[in-house]
């Protein structure tokens, strides 16, 4: 007799920002033991980091992931010396995509530079919480749909034996939307061709910031309409009382987004939709 029970449905829901503030990384960790997150992009870039990479040693369960950053409020680990295209006269980034990508499509931007800092970036995660633990890349900004920055970025998973990338997507039908969709499509394409595993699903490009509880359940009932077998929700929890994060004007309702991922609601939405929770180490384990 066969077995024709359907096949195990994947849903990693991803913490980005891990090192932000101590409040977001503790609102990471709460929403990884009492909610549904089950894997984190550390940001090797920001305040907090160095002194709460430690705090993941209490959560072994917890996929880990490299958020590398080209962009932003926070300075690069490396010198206006030795990344010269990537900063201002100050050494700080861009502070958005919209001034990053115009100087990338120029060539006024140094991959060589970048690469250096995505080095630096991608050792420093390695060394605070161990090189095996590292489960995935992604970008600060997603930068890494711009087809140069993909090359790079799948070039370090390689060289860093990690398995899994993110490929953002759009959940939406707007023009915005339907241009990241075209960048996703041959992101994806990239990361099969360099042996990459990569959900073929994902919410929170849209929603970013916005996803408390009910719009979380959303999000997880039209994740489940794709069909996909593996999706993942780019996701930002922290504490509502949180002073140090005054400094980063997103428009992002941190505490919102820690309360729906806690939610019972939400963990129903995943037994109903028929989603295992897991992270990207487990992308081996389904068809994507």
């Amino acid at each position: 007799m066969t077995d024709e029970r359907a096949p195990a449905r994947l849903l990693i829901v991803n913490a980005d920002d891990f090192g932000l503030t101590e409040g977001v990384c503790r609102a990471i960790l709460r929403a990884h033991n009492d909610g549904i997150v089950t894997s984190t992009s550390a940001l090797a870039v920001a305040p907090a980091f160095a002194g709460c990479a430690r705090w993941l040693d209490d959560a072994p369960g917890l996929g880990v992931g490299v958020h590398l950053a080209a962009v932003g409020e926070d300075p690069p680990l490396l010198t206006a010396r030795e990344i010269p295209t990537l900063v201002d006269r100050r050494g700080h980034f861009a502070e958005s995509w919209r001034q990053f990508l115009p100087r990338m499509a120029m060539r006024r931007i140094d991959i060589d530079d970048l690469e250096r800092e995505f080095t630096a970036q991608g050792e420093a995660v390695r060394s605070a919480v161990g090189a095996s633990r590292i489960t995935h890349l992604d970008t600060h900004q997603h930068l890494h749909l711009w087809p140069r920055v993909a090359a790079l970025v799948c070039q370090l998973a390689q060289r860093w034996d990690v398995a899994g990338v993110r490929v953002t997507r759009s959940l939406g039908r707007s023009a915005k939307g339907r241009v990241v969709n075209a960048l996703a499509a041959r992101l994806e394409r990239r990361a099969a061709s360099a042996g990459l595993g990569a959900p073929a699903a994902f919410a929170g490009f849209d929603e970013a910031g916005g996803v408390g509880e009910s719009r979380l359940v959303d999000v997880i009932d039209r994740l489940a309409a794709t069909g996909a077998l593996a999706a993942e929700i780019g996701i930002h929890p922290g504490e509502h009382d949180d002073d140090d994060l005054a400094r980063y004007e997103w428009g992002y309702h941190w505490g919102d987004e820690l309360d729906g991922l806690l939610a019972p609601a939400a963990r129903d939405a995943v037994t109903r939709a028929g989603f295992t929770l897991g992270t990207f180490a487990a992308l081996g384990t389904v068809a994507r």
